[in-house]
């Protein structure tokens, strides 16, 4: 009789933990690409219009202690930098920290950069003013922990800003078009970026109602803006995604 090789089924954990090791190695892969799209959007008109969109939504005058979660080439880290903010940028690539530390050493600012999971912070209670991030939460294998952890390192008062879309019924393609910020990406890639995303629970809620309501759970106070993109995304020379960015403003 044939015995057949019965795998053994992975335990939740075993499962987590494969998959954010797909995920990182994804994004080590991105990194260099994805760093030559944050410094276009840099050198162009995008950088002020969200310094002055982060200015508004911050509204101090004074020096903040920041954690930019999922920074990956450092985009937000250089631009609350500049604004005089002392600024620690967290993730889990290390080619994406690698990026990160090239570009705030150009852009002249400084920022402290470790290698972290953003649902398990290596940090102590109440260390931070602010917790921003941007386009991560739809990648997140557990965003319900990531937004305990989150909640967790803000101050009494403090602020958590989170900018992302709707990814979870969005089936990515390759683009074509050279103005677009998705160009030149491998077919290969694109097909296992949709393949990580359907593995996400966060792709089965809809956004930003979902994070709102879960926010507000933690006690926190939320404010939602469905659609920030003409603010920030200022660029004619750059195409980007024609889901609506939302702003999710959450305080202790």
């Amino acid at each position: 009789m044939m015995k057949h090789n019965v795998q053994p089924k992975l335990s939740a954990y075993e499962q987590e933990h494969q998959l954010n090791a797909q995920i990182e190695a994804y994004w080590d892969e991105r990194s260099r690409d994805f760093s030559k799209l944050r410094q276009k959007e840099l050198s162009g008109p995008c950088a002020a219009a969200w310094q002055v969109y982060l200015q508004e939504k911050l509204s101090v005058a004074t020096p903040l202690k920041i954690l930019d979660i999922g920074t990956g080439a450092g985009f937000f880290a250089i631009l609350l930098a500049q604004l005089g903010h002392k600024v620690t940028g967290i993730d889990m690539s290390s080619d994406m920290l690698h990026q990160a530390k090239q570009n705030v050493l150009a852009a002249g600012c400084s920022a402290d950069f470790h290698k972290m999971n953003a649902q398990e912070l290596d940090f102590a209670d109440e260390t931070f003013d602010v917790v921003i991030s941007r386009n991560l939460t739809w990648t997140l294998p557990d965003v319900m922990q990531a937004y305990r952890e989150w909640q967790r390192v803000l101050k009494k008062g403090g602020k958590l800003l989170n900018f992302d879309s709707d990814y979870g019924l969005v089936t990515f393609s390759r683009k074509e078009d050279q103005a677009d910020v998705h160009a030149n990406i491998r077919q290969e890639l694109v097909t296992e970026c949709n393949d990580i995303k359907d593995e996400l629970r966060i792709s089965t809620h809809r956004r930003p109602q979902w994070d709102a309501q879960f926010l507000r759970d933690l006690g926190m106070q939320v404010t939602v803006e469905e659609e920030i993109a003409p603010k920030v995304r200022t660029d004619k020379n750059m195409q980007f995604d024609t889901l609506p960015l939302f702003a999710i403003i959450a305080s202790n």
